[in-house]
């Protein structure tokens, strides 16, 4: 199940993507509870965890605006050094990591997949679904952490790797976990341990990004995981029996409870008339416990779309935003 109906052809993502999915009253996050104060603390043992832009800084072009403060989507360019592979990134940064009082602090990085091609646009940085001014309202009011949202392009030349570095393909699982994050410690000041690092997907992002964290504990503490396949079916795995399991998110569930860890946590969205309902919940009764932790967030009548997951990102990124890292102000 790799389409994900967010509009049959991204380059017309403006116009087809979820009638009415920028709406305000798509989301209702009244009932969403504010965020633990314990998570207001830099660091557990006194060092700081702050990681201040390495560099090559990107060169940037504005995309679009998303609130009244001047805050912007932003594009550019990227060539990992490690996958070989090139490719846009999206950006946003939220209103506080402007503000004089976080000035000196890291902030926590989500980076979002789109589902289906998620190539040559990542539908995440667009207005119609406008994750961005959600996570700016939801996280000025302490529902959630103030993200940076970094969102790569997923599947280049419209072909699934399923997130990872099939044989003779781009290397497209090293482009996510380690190109990816050197764009953004390139770029912004986030922080030197998993606990400010999370991924965030659907459909065959859902995939990449559940399969990120099983295989990465040691980078990645947390995903959002949205109406996701839960097996690689790349049409590419033919003839690489060995390493397509080796990227199969069951196999690394396997392994990850073997060692007991590092816990990461989990939070699946499902639509109720999803056919993926069966899959992704035996993945959860079968998979997860233990050091995984996984949390379901059920939307009655949803379908297979960005727009039914939204409908409960506030309280998925309320979820994960427990177990991550925020920003510390100044005293």
């Amino acid at each position: 199940m790799k389409c994900l109906r967010v509009g049959a052809a991204v380059s017309t993502v403006a116009l087809g993507l979820l009638a009415g999915c920028g709406s305000r009253d798509v989301v209702d996050a009244s009932g969403v509870p504010r965020l633990r104060a314990s998570h207001a603390a830099d660091s557990a043992d006194g060092k700081p965890r702050t990681v201040l832009p390495r560099g090559p800084r990107s060169s940037f072009t504005p995309f679009r605006t998303t609130g009244d403060d001047g805050t912007q989507v932003l594009r550019t360019r990227w060539h990992g050094r490690k996958s070989g592979f090139t490719g846009d990134i999206w950006a946003w940064v939220p209103p506080q990591y402007h503000q004089p009082q976080y000035a000196g602090s890291g902030f926590p990085v989500l980076i979002a997949l789109p589902g289906s091609h998620g190539y040559p646009f990542n539908y995440w940085a667009g207005a119609p679904i406008a994750l961005e001014e959600r996570i700016a309202e939801w996280s000025q009011q302490g529902k959630t952490l103030p993200f940076i949202v970094v969102m790569p392009v997923l599947n280049p030349a419209k072909k699934y790797y399923d997130g990872s570095d099939i044989p003779g393909q781009p290397k497209m699982g090293t482009w996510l976990t380690e190109d990816v994050p050197e764009f953004a410690r390139a770029n912004f000041r986030t922080y030197n341990s998993r606990d400010g690092w999370a991924f965030m997907g659907s459909s065959s992002g859902g995939f990449a990004a559940l399969k990120a964290v099983l295989a990465h504990p040691a980078r990645f503490k947390a995903a959002i995981v949205n109406g996701p396949d839960t097996v690689p079916d790349s049409p590419m795995w033919r003839g690489y029996p060995d390493e397509k399991r080796a990227n199969d998110p069951r196999h690394l569930a396997r392994l990850l409870a073997a060692r007991q860890g590092p816990q990461v946590h989990l939070a699946f969205e499902l639509g109720g008339e999803e056919k993926a309902v069966p899959d992704v919940k035996r993945f959860i009764r079968d998979y997860t416990g233990g050091p995984i932790r996984a949390t379901l967030f059920e939307i009655p009548d949803g379908g297979h779309s960005a727009r039914t997951y939204m409908q409960r990102m506030a309280d998925s990124l309320h979820w994960i935003s427990e177990q991550l890292r925020g920003p510390v102000p100044s005293v």
